[in-house]
């Protein structure tokens, strides 16, 4: 079975929440492609067990821009808000 983790090279921004979780910004698209897209994601077994695992979480939020900074700048308002993070998890039906 492949690794299902994301390549470190494709985390634009990651932060440890006081609970525990890992918010990432994460490429979806090769570094190289003319467009970049990129997600925010939660990963709620980051410093648990179950962690070694691998997966990827589920994209709660993506954006398309010029290049790595452009979608960085569009989603870390987003990334770095507990309150926005708790919404759009809320919004995916994700506790």
């Amino acid at each position: 079975m492949p690794d299902a983790r994301p390549d470190a090279a494709d985390i634009l921004y990651e932060r440890t929440t006081t609970r525990g979780p890992v918010v990432r910004i994460r490429r979806v698209t090769a570094a190289t492609a003319g467009m970049v897209a990129a997600v925010i994601e939660v990963d709620r077994r980051a410093g648990t067990p179950r962690a070694a695992d691998g997966g990827i979480p589920p994209a709660l939020m993506a954006v398309e821009g010029d290049n790595d900074d452009a979608v960085v700048a569009s989603l870390i308002p987003f990334a770095e808000d507990d309150s926005a993070i708790a919404r759009l998890l809320a919004a995916r039906g994700i506790r």
